[in-house]
């Protein structure tokens, strides 16, 4: 018999709607049940692609014997955490509060009926193991304790309470931002960065692109050598191991090791575009081709396996398929060189480690390069194109040999947030690599956010199924401000500058703190929760208060907008103390920072509309991190800010920054020398 899961549109709710416990969505009439009956909530977040919430619901939610028992003490509640990240960032700090450790996903906490927490953890096996109690041993334990210490477990609600109040940042009077943390970030980073596997810190190793981001806006800064060298290491070995899927392209999540070899094989939407971003940022820094093809293998993976047919992108693919982790993409050397030819499997099987032990499992072999290609192309004896060409050859035929097999579970939500960071990585590398068709698909990708999610001056924050749901979070509305902001300098739209500036009112209106600075995460007209969420750091995306003062500092310049700059500025000054006292905790806000004590050089590009996107094709090989190019088509007239520049007939570009503007420029080397300058005055 289905329980109340099984109306509802989220593929991870979806997975649950046939369990034998009585779930319910997170909403009144559940929190009204708990009220009548004065039962304890049982709170499970998770998300569908989430190996460990897949093992325990197997263990303990399809398991008769178990659900009984939470049937009977509990009214069970189950949250899909990517379409409510408000929930999933309350409960993930109060499960911090209550043990001490950090949390993770299956998230599994124990609420009063008033929803404040007052036990928990992540997973919990079926019987005592891991240093773990046993679910099933702890489900009456739990329900005892809340019958017989009420008074206990309603003073540690109080406190617990008051904690999460105050865990939010207070504006202090006299703040004024300066470039010590800047410096700080990248002496801290130098302290955690593996010079031999690239990355910071040791394992489990997540990608963490703004702090590759920071290093490459700082080697651009200051011409710092050993910045671009840390990103530079990273990106190369991301790029070589198994957390980069060698044969189909997109990156894993993480990887459990620190050499990056074995991933947690979920590939999530939002860590992708980012990464694209900064392969196509790397590769106009060095000049490597593997930077380019990695890019490019990139998109392949977004628009093959990820691109609905509307136009927008969906969330994430399983870690596993046939109930394992890993089936769809790990390999045996028998199954390998059955596919093969002789030739093919003797350059394949040595580039990516097919001749080793095996590194799964103790069974299995997950393909990364073990041996450049140039190596291997020595010690077969062969040319370095023959090689590249066998290599080919065989992925081909391996690709067409895994396309054969189970497919990993695809979360066919489409996330308004995530596709934003996809839309943004699109135009970015499709403007850097000179790729009008990565331009496109951004493109598409915004118009189907306006079309389907933008409802009446509001963002709506999930897709399903033709059916837009759930108000938009700071993060929908931030991460897509700062889309269009980049998707307007791969090719201008004024639909697009229509759009942002709608989104950047709907913004100030809806989430700014106007008292002390800042955004909360939920919209003012939000349904009231245990507290409300205002934070600066980043976590596995980047922090929306960081990136809603990024683009609306970047946008008030464009548009000589004294609002957009101040709220930017507001936000800066309250997250100020907490970004100097722990830098490498705030490297989206690092940015925003940077173009606040120094503002953004913009160039405006105007004349016929073919020698303009040739001025705009050479200033995008160049990696100018804190300039913003826009080449504006030559009928377009009465643009606000910096963009109302006359039409002209031959190609003149304005260079502004801050307050002051250069005379009109119309020789493009001086335009080149002028930008790479990054100031002017």
């Amino acid at each position: 018999m289905p329980n109340h899961l099984a109306s509802e549109s989220s593929p991870y709710l979806q997975q649950h709607a046939d369990n034998p416990v009585n779930w319910y969505p997170w909403g009144e009439q559940a929190l009204a049940l708990a009220r009548e009956q004065d039962k304890p909530i049982l709170l499970s977040i998770g998300y569908s692609t989430c190996h460990w919430c897949h093992v325990m619901a197997h263990e303990s939610f399809e398991d008769e014997a178990t659900a009984a028992l939470i049937n009977r003490d509990f009214i069970a509640i189950k949250v899909d955490r990517e379409e409510r990240p408000d929930l999933d960032q309350i409960y993930q700090n109060a499960h911090s509060l209550l043990t001490g450790k950090s949390g993770g996903w299956p998230l599994t906490l124990f609420l009063t009926p008033d929803q404040t927490p007052f036990f928990g953890g992540t997973y919990f096996p079926p019987q005592a193991r891991y240093n773990l109690p046993g679910f099933k041993e702890l489900l009456p334990k739990v329900a005892q304790a809340c019958r017989e210490h009420r008074h206990d477990i309603a003073r540690q609600n109080t406190e617990l309470r008051q904690s999460l109040a105050s865990s939010a940042p207070a504006l202090r009077a006299g703040t004024e931002p300066g470039p010590a943390p800047l410096v700080g970030a990248l002496s801290l980073l130098e302290q955690s960065f593996d010079p031999v596997h690239g990355g910071f810190g040791g394992a489990p190793k997540f990608p963490r692109p703004s702090e590759i981001a920071f290093c490459l806006r700082r080697h651009a800064a200051e011409g710092n050598g050993p910045a671009l060298e840390m990103a530079r290491q990273t990106l190369r070995k991301i790029a070589d191991g198994g957390i980069n899927d060698q044969l189909g392209g997109g990156f894993c999540r993480y990887s459990v090791d620190e050499r990056w070899l074995i991933p947690h094989f979920e590939k999530m939407l939002y860590d992708n575009g980012p990464l694209l971003e900064l392969y196509a940022d790397a590769w106009r820094i060095t000049g490597d081709e593997r930077f380019r093809a990695v890019a490019e293998e990139t998109v392949a993976w977004l628009a093959r396996e990820m691109r609905a047919p509307q136009g927008g992108f969906y969330s994430a693919l399983d870690a596993d398929s046939e109930h394992e982790e890993g089936k769809f993409y790990v390999w045996t050397p028998q199954e390998v060189a059955a596919a093969l030819a002789a030739d093919e499997y003797a350059v394949l099987s040595r580039h990516y480690g097919i001749d080793q032990p095996a590194n799964f499992e103790g069974r299995h072999w997950h393909f990364h390069v073990a041996r450049p290609l140039d190596q291997v192309a020595r010690e077969l004896g062969v040319a370095l194109p023959e090689a590249r060409r066998l290599l080919d050859s065989a992925r081909t035929r391996l690709m067409a040999l895994r396309a054969q097999r189970v497919r990993s579970g695809r979360d066919e939500k489409i996330l308004t947030s995530w596709n934003a960071l996809a839309i943004k990585g699109l135009a970015h590398a499709g403007s850097a690599l000179g790729r009008e068709d990565w331009i496109g698909l951004a493109q598409q990708a915004a118009d189907f956010i306006r079309a389907e999610l933008w409802r009446d001056n509001r963002l709506l924050a999930s897709w399903t199924d033709g059916k837009a749901r759930l108000g938009g979070y700071l993060d929908d509305y931030a991460f897509l401000l700062d889309a269009l902001m980049e998707l307007m300098q791969a090719r201008f739209r004024p639909a697009d500058l229509a759009f942002a500036r709608e989104l950047a009112e709907a913004l100030l209106a809806r989430f700014e703190d106007r008292d002390q600075g800042g955004f909360h995460f939920t919209a003012h007209d939000h349904e009231t929760l245990i507290y409300r969420p205002k934070t600066g750091f980043d976590n596995a995306t980047p922090s929306g208060n960081a990136v809603a003062a990024f683009a609306l500092q970047r946008l008030g310049h464009l548009l000589g907008e004294t609002r957009y700059l101040a709220a930017a500025e507001r936000a800066l000054k309250l997250f100020y103390p907490q970004i100097a006292a722990q830098p490498t905790g705030f490297m989206s806000f690092l940015a925003v920072l940077e173009e606040y004590l120094e503002p953004p050089q913009i160039v405006i590009l105007r004349g016929p509309a073919g020698q303009v996107a040739a001025w705009q094709q050479a200033m995008a090989k160049e990696y100018r991190p804190t300039t913003l190019v826009l080449a504006l088509p030559g009928e377009l007239e009465n643009l606000p800010g910096s963009l109302g520049k006359p039409a002209t007939p031959v190609v003149n570009a304005w260079v502004c920054q801050g307050v002051k503007c250069l005379p009109a420029i119309s020789d493009i080397d001086t335009l080149l020398q002028v930008s790479k300058a990054g100031k002017i005055g």
